[in-house]
């Protein structure tokens, strides 16, 4: 006794069964393919953390000498500025002990200017102290002296535009512009994020 055919779309009994057909309703497989590799990046120098395209320079681009000698003069000027003001203060404290005024308080107004001098005089000292660390830093600095040198010269324009009318401003103003785009070179970018080891 015979059963009937199971399968009612496969090949009747009794006959040699070829290579097996695709049934409607299912996808057909398709043999494995071996995945091929992912192409590897094209050859070249490497940038900075390893990416392609900006080469890693082995020594400070002209650029970055560049702003590193300005930051130099800047803070020379900022040290002139102190001489300068010392010379006033000498000066001030000198017309203060000969003042033979119309009157009024003429001690506190002295004081008040004295005052005022000596916290420039601060304030210049920090700034030649700033612009100091920061040029001495560009051989071995990361990334951060770079932006902390384009903050400095920001804030350098800003306070030196008021100083601009009088010569002494001049040098000061264009420096720091100078310093700003010699920083935000990608020349000068590559050579503080350049890899260490």
């Amino acid at each position: 006794m015979s059963y009937p055919n199971q399968n009612p779309y496969g090949p009747p009994q009794g006959q040699p069964q070829g290579p097996p057909q695709p049934q409607y309703g299912y996808p057909q497989q398709q043999p494995m393919q071996p995945q091929q590799p992912y192409a590897p990046f094209p050859a070249g120098p490497m940038g900075p953390g390893g990416m392609p395209g900006i080469p890693v320079p082995h020594q400070m681009p002209g650029s970055t000498k560049a702003a590193r000698v300005m930051l130099f003069f800047l803070a020379a000027t900022g040290v002139i500025g102190i001489i300068i003001m010392a010379v006033g203060l000498n000066q001030l404290s000198t017309a203060s002990a000969n003042y033979n005024g119309l009157g009024g308080d003429p001690e506190n107004i002295f004081a008040i200017g004295k005052g005022a001098m000596v916290f420039v005089m601060i304030l210049q000292a920090a700034y030649a102290a700033v612009a100091l660390v920061l040029a001495l830093q560009f051989s071995k600095g990361a990334n951060g002296i770079r932006i902390g040198t384009i903050i400095f010269g920001s804030v350098s324009v800003l306070c030196s535009i008021p100083f601009a009318v009088a010569i002494y401003g001049i040098p000061s103003f264009v420096l720091s512009i100078l310093v700003i785009v010699f920083a935000a070179k990608q020349e000068s970018q590559a050579w503080f994020t350049r890899p260490r080891y």
